[in-house]
């Protein structure tokens, strides 16, 4: 089944935000929590630093007592103790005396300042400084960074290796995290082969899809699985109503076009719903999308740069989405170097290289020539309502690094 008329791409993606679906949530280990979501407040259980603790290696001391100290007027304290990091002392220090300390050590009682280690010297337990801090100098106060009880993470939080570092502060072993959306990725096609350095048979060619899309599945956060089906309605039917018992959304690649009978189509139609078939859109204008067993079904085209633009349009945000994650273009302005046609009505996402300040369309833009994908790193979009552009128009850019989980 294949739509004549053709719908737009903000109607298409309404269809798709109208049956977006969130995964559930796990418990684990934080050393396994890079780079996913937060599916939980985190709720500070500890100070930190649990106490006043030295900002680096000196001496801590009185800071009153270091007033007017100089290189040319130094000042002389008595050392009464040292205090390592995980060390604790129980001396109280008095006026003109010190302790050497380490950083990280806590302050102990009577201190108030810490002076640099390079701005003294020692002889045995007299300690001579040419330099004065003032109260509060080189120490971190208890709970400068988390105060217990505080919200220091909310839910939804993507988790990088900075929030990984206050998560643990903050006293957690484990975390509550969105799971990894399960992806069938069903390549359809009875031409294609595996990779291989021997000459091809006639009318095959390499199956280049089962890579690029799987590796863009695991680049949104989620995990991808590879089958294959022939171009048959119940080799694809079968393969389609397996994967929607076991995973949590389906993708194929070939299939959608006219001349193929649509079968891919065909089958979601059988089994469930189609949401939409054909868009507006320049490369992927084949795309489809439908519904089975609750189960949301994108089926790409076969020619690779459509099926990666279209993984791109359509699939990334609802994956992102899946595991509590929001996900919108990252639109730059840049100087268009070249002419760039289009027609109205239609969104073009046109492969180019761009630079600081410049972008150009690479001209190579086949929707089967995966080289103009390698040479580009980024997408010029033309939006539906205009033309295109001149040479030397500020144009909407989208970097392929922008997308990336």
């Amino acid at each position: 089944m294949f739509l004549s008329k053709l719908d737009s791409l903000n109607d298409a993606l309404k269809l798709i935000d109208e049956n977006q679906l969130v995964v559930g949530t796990e418990k684990i280990p934080i050393r396994e929590a890079h780079k996913r979501v937060l599916a939980e407040d985190i709720i500070a259980y500890h100070n930190s630093p649990p106490f006043d603790k030295s900002a680096m290696d000196g001496f801590a001391l009185k800071g009153e007592n270091t007033f007017g100290a100089s290189q040319s007027a130094p000042k002389t304290l008595k050392i009464v103790d040292a205090i390592g990091a995980g060390d604790f002392c129980d001396k109280i220090i008095n006026e003109g005396e010190a302790i050497v300390i380490a950083t990280g050590a806590p302050i102990p009682e009577g201190a108030d300042a810490v002076l640099m280690k390079e701005y003294t010297t020692t002889d045995g337990d007299e300690l001579t400084i040419y330099s004065q801090v003032t109260p509060g100098e080189n120490v971190s106060p208890k709970a400068e960074d988390i105060k217990k009880g505080e919200k220091i993470l909310s839910k939804n939080t993507f988790i990088r290796y900075q929030e990984l570092g206050l998560i643990a502060s903050a006293g957690y072993d484990t975390v509550e995290v969105f799971k990894k959306p399960r992806v069938k990725i069903i390549i359809t096609g009875n031409e294609l082969v595996e990779p291989t350095k021997e000459e091809i048979d006639k009318a095959k060619i390499i199956n280049s899809n089962q890579f690029t899309i799987k590796a863009m599945v695991e680049d949104s956060g989620a995990i991808a699985d590879i089958g294959h089906a022939g171009d048959t309605f119940d080799e694809v039917r079968e393969a389609v109503l397996e994967a929607s018992k076991e995973y949590d959304v389906i993708m194929t690649t070939g299939g959608t076009a006219i001349s193929k009978g649509d079968v891919v189509l065909d089958v979601v139609d059988d089994l469930g719903s189609v949401l939409f078939h054909g868009v507006s859109i320049r490369p992927g204008k084949p795309i489809g999308a439908g519904i089975v067993n609750d189960k949301v079904v994108f089926t790409f085209s076969g020619q690779p740069v459509a099926a990666m633009s279209q993984f791109d349009i359509f699939a990334r945000k609802f994956l992102f989405k899946m595991q509590g994650r929001d996900f919108n273009f990252e639109i730059t302005k840049k100087e268009a170097m070249l002419k760039i046609p289009s027609q109205l009505g239609r969104t073009d996402f046109i492969r180019s290289f761009t630079d600081e300040n410049h972008t150009r369309h690479v001209l190579n833009r086949g929707s089967g020539i995966i080289r103009s994908m390698v040479e580009a790193n980024s997408y010029i979009i033309i939006d539906e309502n205009d033309e295109g552009y001149q040479k030397g128009d500020m144009v909407d850019v989208v970097f392929f690094n922008s997308l990336l989980w």
